[in-house]
């Protein structure tokens, strides 16, 4: 089967950001496709979509899992034909309660498990994902790939005193979101020829389960700039590191 109407999958839609970036795209008149781990969160997520009119499917998905990838992949091919926008928004936070949690510089005694399993979800999961669904997204006339990152990826903010991160340094997450960037920039460069465009982008600082409570923009707010370079046109940018029109430093 194929399909005119875009689609857009969406990892860690179940809730958060994810949902709200799902909300933006449906109510632009995107077929949504979430994924999501567990399928009651999943029917939650999807009956509210579906209350609020939006065109959505629900996908029972695990980043850590390769063969789950070959499921998004096949689902995808045989219901729609190609993919117009790929969101790698899932990712986990496993140093503390949240980010607005008082951390201090753990470079000296970061457990090396919680390291792995950081990068397992952040970096190596989204990289295959991405790779698995790549012939997909190379199907639609104008695919755009949105690799959901954070401003703590930022090597030069963190080098550099005086801003919010300098001083708020964890490694497991800061180190993934930078490895995020930079597979951005790989990517980017390979599909340079061709109509798919790449980028990383900032959320911002959400009240959200990772932001936590003392955060300064809402669900809502963080979606927008998924949403922004979900529906890039054709004289938008690619391999770039964004918050909304900001460009971020690397």
């Amino acid at each position: 089967m194929t399909t005119t109407q875009k689609v857009a999958f969406i990892t860690g839609a179940g809730k958060g950001i994810g949902l709200e970036t799902a909300k933006g795209l449906g109510k632009k008149g995107v077929h949504v496709v979430l994924g999501v781990r567990k399928q009651s969160q999943g029917k939650t997520a999807l009956d509210i979509l579906r209350s609020e009119g939006i065109s959505a499917d629900l996908l029972v998905f695990d980043l850590s899992k390769t063969e789950d990838h070959q499921k998004a992949y096949h689902y995808i091919l045989q219901k729609f034909g190609k993919l117009d926008m790929l969101i790698n928004n899932a990712a986990v936070w496993l140093e503390s309660t949240s980010s607005s949690s008082s951390v201090s510089n753990n470079v000296a005694s970061l457990d090396a498990k919680i390291l792995k399993d950081t990068f397992a979800i952040n970096f190596f999961g989204t990289v295959s994902l991405t790779q698995t669904l790549l012939p997909l997204v190379k199907k639609s006339p104008a695919g755009r790939i949105v690799n959901v990152s954070s401003v703590r990826g930022s090597l030069s903010l963190n080098a550099t005193p005086g801003n919010a991160v300098y001083d708020g340094k964890v490694l497991a997450y800061d180190s993934s979101k930078a490895a995020l960037n930079m597979f951005t920039t790989h990517l980017a460069y390979a599909l340079r020829d061709t109509q798919v465009k790449v980028n990383s982008i900032h959320p911002g600082w959400v009240r959200s389960d990772m932001g936590g409570a003392n955060a300064n923009l809402d669900l809502q707010q963080g979606s927008e700039t998924s949403i922004q370079y979900a529906l890039l046109g054709d004289d938008g940018p690619t391999g770039g590191f964004y918050f909304k029109d900001e460009v971020l430093p690397w």
